[in-house]
């Protein structure tokens, strides 16, 4: 008798437990949707977003054009792996008269440094290396770093003095090496130039090996590991891959990333026969804005195309791009290609520069959203984003399972705070 008693007890303690489970599964079920693999369009109440409100991003961008502050304009949400917006407004080629489509093809610039930071985790994971392994271990030319001191701006000579630390495979994925962009810091900026280190857009027949291996022999702007500086680490990492990997860059991206993807329209420069595709780049000015006429600019089309500059040198559509995050926020699943382990993802969104960015944060690859930063606008706490030299942006929320992308092209853009307004119409249109 006792033995049934404790039989009926057992019984009833697994049925509640499996009711409970159940339960739980079901109510997750319908609180909350499963990300989809591939991006598909749908209508956006079917993933919990308004139509209505979406068309608040409509309004928006029409009056950025009619404003005359810029010419046009690409965005796309995606939401659970569905697509619930993907527009383009205003003109491809203001003079000529093309209208901008969804496929037309954009410079990327500094979103390219979130694909070089992918491929170069992808072969961290494939154990090639580890993230605080000395850089000069690969790349000889970085085992003697120094640290700038002064620059005579006349002879474009310097003095330094030894480095206590050495770079770090961490560190260029970071931007705490040292390393700087000569456009942006005046002492650097003739050192660049006479050893011919280019920002990222160049129109010659350059190799990225040859100019990285000359970055060695230029002094850093402070001690390796010590402070944040953005600048060329990313362009590195990208001749880093190249030395791991025994391909160029292009060659890398192509067969491990784009082709898996599906990402039929991400490259250097542009295809030939292909040119018409390419947005055209406008510079504000006190009247609206006009054609930019810097050279460096139309290096998709024109010059040399030998350069894969990993910091900022690729072309894309919303839509590939969006594949790409799609595969991030997927756990690094996308296409059934598996490009990084999920647990990868969640090391490259963690915080790996302590206070050095203030209040914010920066992982190895992306800015992320802090709690303060989700309280300053319409965010979620950990989202990644980044964006581009030439007014372009994304950012990946987990909480949401959301991607989305804003594009324009135009430097200096004195109306950046559309890709502000974007998020905000993006997550105003959130109903569940």
């Amino acid at each position: 008798m006792k033995n049934c008693k404790r039989l009926i007890i057992i019984t009833t303690v697994l049925s509640l437990f499996l009711y409970s489970a159940c339960y739980r599964q079901s109510s997750d079920k319908s609180s909350s949707y499963t990300s989809k693999q591939n991006l598909v369009e749908t209508k956006p109440e079917k993933v919990g977003m308004s139509t209505d409100r979406l068309k608040r991003i409509d309004k928006v961008m029409n009056e950025y054009i009619d404003r005359n502050w810029i010419p046009g304009a690409v965005a796309i949400i995606a939401r659970h792996g569905e697509i619930v917006y993907h527009k383009s407004f205003g003109m491809r080629d203001v003079e000529a008269g093309d209208t901008l489509q969804k496929d037309d093809i954009f410079r990327m610039a500094s979103m390219t440094k979130a694909i070089t930071s992918v491929a170069a985790m992808m072969l961290y994971e494939e154990g090639f290396f580890l993230l605080d392994d000395h850089l000069y271990k690969y790349i000889p030319e970085f085992k003697d770093p120094v640290i700038l001191e002064k620059v005579n701006l006349k002879d474009s000579t310097f003095t330094s003095h030894p480095a206590k630390n050495q770079i770090t495979i961490r560190h260029l994925l970071n931007h705490t090496s040292g390393i700087g962009y000569g456009f942006t810091h005046e002492k650097l900026k003739p050192l660049y130039e006479i050893a011919g280190i280019p920002d990222g857009f160049v129109t010659t027949d350059a190799i990225l090996g040859d100019k990285m291996k000359a970055l060695g022999h230029m002094p850093l702007l402070h001690e390796p590991g010590e402070a944040y500086y953005y600048g060329l680490n990313t362009d590195l990492l990208g001749y880093f891959v190249e030395i791991i990997s025994g391909k160029t860059l292009k060659e890398f991206f192509k067969e491990r990333i784009f082709q898996p993807l599906g990402m039929k329209d991400t490259y250097f420069f542009m295809p030939d026969g292909d040119e018409d595709r390419l947005v055209e780049i406008y510079a504000s000015t006190e009247s609206g804005y006009e054609r930019s006429t810097v050279e460096e600019y139309y290096y998709p089309v024109k010059g040399g195309k030998s350069y894969y500059s990993g910091g900022a040198g690729l072309l894309s559509t919303a839509l590939d791009y969006a594949k790409f995050l799609q595969m991030l926020v997927n756990g690094g699943i996308y296409n059934g290609h598996q490009l990084l382990s999920r647990k990868t993802i969640d090391l490259m969104t963690k915080n790996q520069v302590g206070d050095f960015w203030g209040d914010r944060a920066f992982g190895l690859g992306f800015g992320i959203t802090t709690e303060s930063g989700s309280a300053e606008k319409l965010s979620s706490i950990g989202n990644y984003w980044w964006g581009g030299y030439f007014s372009t942006s994304f950012w990946i929320d987990p909480v949401e399972d959301l991607v989305a992308i804003s594009l324009t092209q135009m430097f200096p853009a004195w109306h950046g705070e559309i890709h502000q307004k974007f998020q905000v119409l993006t997550y105003q249109s959130i109903l569940q």
